[in-house]
């Protein structure tokens, strides 16, 4: 039975980088798990919404300071993004059949419209668009939000987030590192030490994932995005633009870092691709592929003799053409997917917001310095009461 003072069920919102929609899972914490190698957490549903079109545009605008009356037209995007958010709750409630009164608490995410830590006066910022009081009126439920500007407050990154809930998920169960990629619309690696190991979890943002290569398909082709690769792979990798795009300063920064659509934006790529104009869309699309997949494998490459496995999560996870160039470039690993540890890849980043708002009603902290470069543990997010 849970000691803990509410329900061990939480509902785990997020719309991330990449615009597509909003994934949310209903997940169960058991307070004393049966077995020592029992897991973490039960996910009792999983809902997701496409991001309407308008809202698309809208987010995307904000993102590239677009526009005149800013500040307006980010309430309004919160608001609607909420009452989207608040759809996917409604969801879940009605898959699983449980009423909002079982829920303790949603984490709910928001969508990133800037993201400068450390920048300007030293301290920086991290924004989210989202109307929390909306979504608790709307759903019943408590919302923590706000889950990054603590750690940045605190000197550190605000990201990323997840590799704390990698370790308690993905742990490796035997002697090798574990090693977690999420591709979403930017790609991030956690680094998890094996059992008794005094080393700290580590991670770090690697650069684009899947935003260059939507937002290419979309330009062309009119798609979201390139469904398992497949444009992608009938294009050739175009070697003196690929070379290029890795010489961008980030990618060789060392942790903790982070970045986002403030880096990897439209602006960035057409100036990437300034002398290339001539080139064939699905060859720069190859390209882009290739760049995701060579910047992630940079980062994971000094981890590969230490390790058997990469788990990849995240939309990035189900284009067949670049996991397989990541098993290419990491020959030492097999590459697979978390749903081969039993969380599907579209459940694992909103699961993570979900394990966030319980940390926060615990009083636990949800930030690893080490990975985000605060000064210390902090508790994140904002509560908003049911």
């Amino acid at each position: 039975m849970s000691t803990e003072p509410f329900s061990p069920c939480f509902i785990g919102l997020m719309s991330g980088t990449s615009l597509d929609g909003v994934d949310g899972v209903l997940a169960h914490f058991p307070a004393a798990p049966a077995a020592p190698d029992a897991a973490p957490l039960q996910v009792l549903a999983h809902a997701s919404r496409p991001m309407p079109q308008a809202l698309r545009s809208e987010l995307l605008a904000l993102n590239s300071r677009h526009g005149s009356d800013e500040l307006h037209r980010a309430a309004l995007a919160g608001n609607a993004l909420s009452r989207e958010y608040a759809q996917v709750v409604q969801q879940l409630l009605a898959d699983s059949g449980m009423a909002a009164q079982a829920v303790a608490a949603i984490g709910a995410h928001g969508q990133t419209v800037r993201h400068q830590p450390g920048l300007h006066d030293g301290i920086g910022y991290t924004v989210q668009l989202l109307n929390p009081a909306l979504l608790a009126e709307r759903t019943g439920i408590a919302v923590v939000a706000d889950l990054r500007s603590r750690d940045v407050a605190a000197g550190g990154q605000g990201a990323p987030l997840v590799p704390a809930f990698h370790q308690q998920v993905f742990a490796p169960p035997g002697p090798e590192v574990g090693l977690v990629l999420n591709i979403g619309g930017i790609a991030n690696v956690s680094v998890l030490p094996p059992p008794g190991s005094a080393a700290p979890v580590t991670g770090w943002d690697c650069g684009p994932g899947n935003a260059l290569m939507d937002a290419w398909c979309q330009r062309h082709t009119g798609q979201p995005y390139d469904a398992d690769g497949a444009w992608a792979a009938t294009g050739q990798v175009l070697a003196p633009l690929l070379a290029q795009l890795l010489r961008e300063p980030f990618l060789q920064l060392p942790p903790p870092k982070s970045t986002g659509r403030d880096l990897f934006h439209w602006a960035w790529l057409d100036q990437q691709l300034g002398r290339f104009a001539a080139a064939a869309p699905v060859d720069v699309q190859a390209t882009l592929t290739a760049f995701t997949a060579q910047a992630c494998a940079d980062s994971l490459r000094p981890f590969a003799q230490q390790a058997r496995t990469l788990l990849v999560c995240g939309g990035g996870a189900l284009n067949a053409a670049l996991m397989a160039q990541l098993q290419q470039r990491l020959p030492q690993l097999t590459v697979v997917s978390t749903g081969s540890r039993g969380l599907p890849p579209l459940q694992v980043e909103a699961a993570a917001f979900a394990w966030l708002a319980r940390q926060c009603l615990l009083g636990r902290a949800g930030n690893l310095p080490a990975v985000t470069g605060a000064a210390g543990p902090r508790v994140l997010g904002a509560i908003y009461a049911a």
